[in-house]
């Protein structure tokens, strides 16, 4: 449970940063991504969903 609660504790100092550092760049990446098609969207999501899985697994190995 503990390194559940460390990961999400990890993407919210991510995401906070982001927002506080550049919330410029985020406003041009929102609309980045509106122009994307749902299918590139989807990709990109997939990827990095895949790219997660394999951090945490080495992780833990």
């Amino acid at each position: 449970m503990s390194t559940i609660v460390f990961g999400i504790g990890l993407v919210l100092v991510i995401e906070g940063l982001v927002f506080a550092l550049a919330p410029s760049r985020l406003d041009d990446l929102v609309a980045m991504m509106a122009a994307m098609s749902r299918d590139q969207r989807r990709l990109i999501g997939l990827l990095a969903l895949a790219l997660g899985v394999v951090l945490v697994w080495l992780s833990r190995t």
